[in-house]
């Protein structure tokens, strides 16, 4: 009976021996070897330069990125917050690929993607309607053609770019209405070449207290900014009881909206009780817009009775200025 038992445990022998040897093989310091380590000590290495005799007109780029200038510049100062929530998905304000933007007779397209993805797409929307290219100037993001000029800059919006059809200036109806068509029937298939970067430079849209007041500064022209904040307010702005567009005024560049503060809707039952207000009630408070230099000011002004505090104030320019983000 014994020899039996024997000839058993020694069957095992081998496959115990092997199954070490492949475990060993795994480990590191005694624990399974996680490549994710791997990631965080590696060096970046030495950028790789062609030779100075190489035959310059060999090597050139072969898909052009738009190096647009950005506006404006960081504001040294400005108060140290955490951004607003962006729109994201299931906000009911996630922008369309292609959209219309209108100031006056001005009219243009803005476009959910970088100025690198729309590049290529402007060019061969310009060869395909045989538009008669007599321009192309990549780092400039222009296309001059027979019939229009094409214009490519960065949005306000991370990541979105503005596109202009324009003769003389002024901007080109049909040519417009034909390129929202070619950019909205690729808006599927998008995909941003190899070569394509985000600008090196940010879009700083900042907050700051001036005294008791809180104030937004957008590095941008304020059309621009009119522009994008009248596209999202009247679509986040839309809520009666809660937040509600009333007015808009182009010349002013203002806009009247009815909100309920975060400080109105958090009150409890008791500090509704005893408050002459028996139920939360909204305001109505000016969104005034303000010319900066090559900035713009936006600053929420209290045009009712109620109490409007400067959280509250903070609380409602966050919101706000989050469209532009």
């Amino acid at each position: 009976m014994k020899c039996g038992l024997e000839k058993r445990t020694l069957k095992w022998i081998p496959l115990a021996l092997a199954t070490a040897v492949t475990l060993a093989g795994c480990a590191r310091d005694g624990y399974y070897h996680d490549r994710n380590l791997d990631y965080t000590e590696a060096a970046p290495a030495t950028p790789l330069v062609l030779p100075e005799t190489r035959n310059t007109q060999r090597y050139r780029d072969a898909m052009p990125v738009p190096q647009v200038a950005v506006q404006g510049a960081r504001i040294d100062g400005a108060a140290d917050i955490k951004p607003p929530p962006s729109l994201t998905v299931g906000s009911g304000l996630e922008p369309d690929y292609v959209e219309r933007r209108q100031v006056g007779d001005q009219t243009w397209l803005v476009v959910a993607a970088d100025t690198g993805t729309v590049w290529p797409q402007l060019e061969a929307f310009a060869q395909s309607r045989q538009l008669g290219v007599q321009e192309s100037n990549a780092s400039q993001g222009v296309i001059v053609t027979s019939q229009a000029t094409l214009r490519l800059q960065s949005a306000l919006r991370s990541g979105s770019s503005e596109v202009r059809c324009e003769q003389g200036g002024q901007s080109v109806a049909n040519c417009l209405e034909a390129l929202e068509q070619y950019l909205g029937a690729r808006s599927a298939s998008v995909s941003s070449s190899w070569t394509a970067q985000r600008l090196s430079q940010e879009q700083t849209v900042q907050i700051r207290q001036q005294g008791d007041e809180w104030e937004v500064i957008i590095p941008q022209s304020i059309d621009r900014v009119w522009a994008e904040l009248d596209h999202y307010l009247a679509l986040d702005f839309s809520v009666e009881g809660q937040r509600d567009l009333l007015a808009t005024s182009p010349e002013n560049h203002e806009f009247l909206v009815e909100y309920m503060t975060a400080t109105e809707r958090g009150r409890n039952p008791l500090q509704i009780v005893i408050s002459p207000d028996v139920r939360r009630m909204s305001q109505q408070i000016r969104l005034a817009l303000q010319p900066d230099g090559d900035q713009t000011i936006l600053r929420a002004i209290n045009a009712s009775e109620r109490s409007f505090s400067a959280s509250d104030q903070r609380e409602l320019l966050e919101r706000v200025s989050g469209y532009l983000r």
